[in-house]
């Protein structure tokens, strides 16, 4: 990140925390469910089976064994972790530039505007008005025969209060208080989305710019073997047979090759589009497997921190707030709605008399619903169903992270074995073909032994590719999954 990057400060934080302070004290005594946040899983394992406190490891960059470090905080940045420069530098581009951002940006700061609206809604409105009028009536009603023209100038300031007995409003400014939480948590949402797809596909890419590589010493060396061949076949000394053999393997290889190259440019062209850019303007380094740095110590949230740090659990949570609120909305317009209002101006004919004398009213008004032949508690029945369906979807919400978590944490001591052993695998393979090949050489094996072992090198070299590439992603996905670090992202709009 650069030194452009802001950050938020506890100032920040507490400022933004200031309008739900001020929604709990005017909702004490308001009419409706006071509000409280779901109790958080009783549960202290994030997997059925008990985890290993440690993977095992592979002699190779990115083979390193990962510790899982119970109750331990998540890392600030947490792609920082990874120890490469280029992959910092495209995260960054990302979270600056992306559209998301910026709208997910925008959707919090209306929030916070109608928020300001609403809360107006308690305090006094004062409208001031003034007129000019030039009149003539006639004479006769005063028994003149001559019609009387003159001026009246009006001026008053008007004032209208609605008197929030039964907490209506309180709770309309309720709900829009849980408004700006939902696209608190949302924004925070897309910055973590939006930082695990970059680090995914920088992956992504680099592995396939190493199957790529590996494709192509591939396909050099049976071009070479190809050659070989054919001068045996001129020479009599081969098989029309073998060449045919060789050549429908080369031809083969050199058929996987474009479908690498699409996949390549399809993840570049994504890369471009997280960050902002059109394909066409994407200039970002190339990344390189072995030289990101695979996080050795894993933190692991205690389930009760979970609930409070993933930001889709806790948009289900503002929208949870949302559907309590909406009830005393409702459950308010079933009574009572008082309002006060009252005027202050002046009347005259003339200008220079218009605040000598003042005129003023006051007043107030009740409304009490009495026949709307069950709309209102149709109304409020329906916000009891509304707030039912959001607490299901945040159970929901809940299993699914949970779930999330679990497959995470699971994938990292899957993935650690499964580099082991491709490891294994694409050492003995090239073992073996450089031994075939000496045999063939010699005269002591066939061809079609020869063409076996390439075969074999050439997928157990794309499986170790692919396995220590889902090493990182896995890992990414465990931080993501885990809800990942808020310091390390740019500084949410203030409410």
């Amino acid at each position: 990140m650069n030194a452009t990057t802001r950050y938020p400060t506890g100032r920040r934080l507490l400022a933004g925390a200031i309008p739900s302070l001020a929604t709990a004290m005017l909702t004490a005594c308001a009419v409706g469910p006071n509000f409280h946040h779901p109790d958080a899983p009783k549960t202290d394992h994030l997997t059925a089976q008990a985890s290993p406190a440690t993977t095992v490891s592979t002699a190779v960059p990115g083979g390193e064994a990962q510790n899982f470090v119970a109750g331990g905080k998540l890392p600030t940045q947490w792609w920082t972790q990874f120890s490469s420069e280029p992959l910092n530098q495209r995260v960054d581009i990302a979270l600056h530039g992306s559209p998301t951002v910026t709208s997910a940006q925008a959707a919090l700061r209306q929030a916070q505007e109608n928020y300001r609206a609403d809360f107006a809604r308690l305090l006094p409105s004062f409208d001031g008005s003034a007129s000019a009028t030039r009149e003539k009536v006639s004479g006769a009603q005063f028994g003149s025969s001559t019609p009387n023209i003159f001026s009246v100038f009006d001026a008053s300031v008007n004032v209208s209060y609605g008197v929030d007995l039964f907490g209506g409003t309180r709770r309309v400014i309720e709900q829009q208080s849980a408004a700006i939480d939902y696209q608190r948590f949302e924004l925070l949402a897309t910055y973590q989305t939006l930082v695990a797809n970059v680090v995914t596909s920088s992956v992504q890419e680099a592995s396939l710019r190493a199957q790529i590589a590996a494709t192509k010493q591939i396909i050099d060396q049976q071009e070479q073997q190809l050659g070989v061949v054919q001068k045996q076949y001129d020479l009599g000394g081969a098989a029309y047979s073998d060449v045919l053999s060789a050549r429908s393997n080369l031809a083969s290889v050199r058929a996987t090759l474009p479908a690498l190259e699409q996949s390549l440019d399809q993840t570049r062209n994504r890369l471009a589009v997280y960050e902002g850019k059109l394909p066409s303007e994407l200039q970002a380094s190339d990344l390189d497997l072995e030289q990101m740095k695979l996080p050795q110590d894993i933190p692991l949230s205690l389930p009760s921190e979970l609930v409070k740090q993933r930001p889709d659990i806790l948009v289900a949570d503002a929208q949870l707030h949302q559907a309590s609120a909406a009830i005393g909305i409702a459950t308010a317009e079933m009574l009572p709605q008082i309002t006060i209002n009252g005027s202050y101006g002046t009347d005259a004919t003339h200008t220079s008399d218009l605040f000598r004398d003042g005129i003023w009213s006051i007043g107030a008004g009740v409304t009490q619903p009495l026949l709307h032949f069950g709309e209102l508690r149709a109304k409020r029945r329906a916000a009891v169903a509304a707030y039912d369906q959001a607490a299901a979807q945040y159970q929901q919400t809940v299993l699914l992270a949970f779930q999330n978590v679990a497959d995470s944490l699971r994938a990292l001591d899957h993935d650690a074995q499964a580099l082991q052993s491709q490891y294994e695998a694409d050492a003995a393979a090239q073992e073996s073909l450089q031994l075939t090949q000496k045999r063939y050489d010699l005269g002591a094996t066939s061809y079609l032994d020869l063409l076996t072992a390439q075969r074999q090198y050439q997928q157990a070299r794309i499986n170790y590719v692919q396995s220590l590439a889902a090493r990182y992603q896995d890992t990414a996905a465990l931080f993501q999954a885990l809800g990942g670090s808020w310091d390390g992202l740019p500084a949410t709009a203030s409410r």
